[in-house]
């Protein structure tokens, strides 16, 4: 079967080479990665992918010019090879760049098409939704449809650890890629100095540890009849024993705000790693580490969300603070203020342009 993990701008490429460490065959393309995988496998992608906000089963495509040409495409599709008699299928959509602009009356025409299908295959008139969740997607760009089946349910960034949130979250996914990007060796100190509710620190912590971040978690598929439960289980059970905390190492970090230091120490314990990183309240003015050669990895305010700008630029100056006291450090930093290098004093050695939300950012490195 052909599968789709979606992903923000910019992480594309990155969920394509997660899914080939996963042993899939998967190429890269707007919006995330493709790959043909089992339903075994698209669970164990569900499981082990950490910037992917979805894995999504293809189940058609084509060219649509009118309704009439989405309510054919739709029928089309062997939709009793996927659904059960029972599913519950909501239908969701988007549309751009299409002469079928209007998403309510797309998501209309799919679930009727649907329903024709499966009246005709189960030989029912009325269906009552009343099993699995089966969410159907209907994507239109350019006037092509694409149909699709949610097999995660909740998005991905959703792993359990986060409900509670301080000014300016930064999406699970998204701190997991930066962890990834970082010029991070395996037995180097990383420090978040602006950790706020620490999802930095829990990302790259399940990272070095090889924690699976879904391991906590249920998907969708997991009860749709054509998931093989035995396999399933066993999928996670190799996680479950993958998982080594002993390779946590030295991850910690501080924040100015003692609420968000309080918020950050109950992340920590609902991801179960209290204990296994330290996190306190400090001025990042005041801070000197005494371990060598750290890491320091940070998402420190824009001014475009909280505080203004002129508080986020002394900011930014401050941190020369920390590459003046730590011999050997490296520093990145994802931002979407356009003077950071300039109140930084230093050129990044490298750049890379990401998204946090809507708000184009850059990572620089240094």
């Amino acid at each position: 079967m052909e599968f789709i993990a979606t992903a923000a701008f910019g992480l594309e490429g990155i969920v394509k080479r997660e899914l080939n460490r996963l042993g899939l065959d998967a190429r890269a393309e707007n919006g995330g990665a493709r790959f043909a995988a089992s339903p075994a496998d698209a669970f164990r992608a569900n499981l082990h992918l950490r910037t992917a906000d979805r894995v999504l089963l293809l189940a058609g495509e084509g060219d649509v010019f009118s309704f009439e040409d989405l309510f054919q495409l739709t029928k089309s599709i062997p939709w009793e090879d996927y659904l059960p008699k029972n599913a519950c299928f909501p239908v969701s959509g988007k549309c751009a760049r299409s002469r079928l602009m209007s998403v309510r009356d797309c998501q209309s025409i799919v679930k009727k098409a649907i329903v024709e299908r499966l009246k005709s295959k189960y030989h029912a008139a009325w269906f009552e939704e009343s099993g699995p969740k089966c969410g159907v997607d209907i994507s239109i760009h350019a006037d092509h449809a694409r149909l699709t089946l949610d097999t995660s349910g909740d998005a991905l960034n959703k792993r359990g650890y986060r409900t509670w949130n301080g000014e300016a979250p930064l999406r699970e996914t998204l701190a997991a890629a930066l962890a990834m990007l970082a010029p991070w060796e395996m037995d180097q100190p990383l420090y978040d100095p602006c950790c706020g509710t620490g999802t930095i620190l829990i990302e790259a912590a399940y990272l070095r540890s090889r924690r699976a971040p879904g391991l906590t978690r249920s998907f969708a598929c997991e009860e749709w009849p054509l998931f093989p439960k035995t396999q399933m289980q066993l999928i996670w059970e190799e996680a479950q024993a993958l998982f080594d905390p002993s390779l946590i190492g030295s991850i910690s970090g501080s924040d100015i705000d003692p609420g968000a230091v309080d918020l950050c120490k109950r992340h920590l314990k609902q991801a179960g790693l209290s204990g296994k990183i330290t996190v306190t309240a400090k001025d990042l003015r005041d801070l000197t580490l005494s371990v060598p050669s750290p890491l320091f990895l940070l998402n420190p305010p824009y001014g475009e969300r909280i505080g203004d700008r002129k508080s986020c630029e002394r900011l930014y100056r401050d941190l020369r603070l920390l590459r003046d006291r730590h011999e050997n450090s490296r520093m990145a930093v994802i931002t979407a203020h356009t003077g950071f290098e300039r109140c930084f004093g230093q050129r990044a050695k490298q750049k890379r342009r990401l998204y946090n939300g809507r708000l184009e950012c850059e990572f620089l490195i240094y």
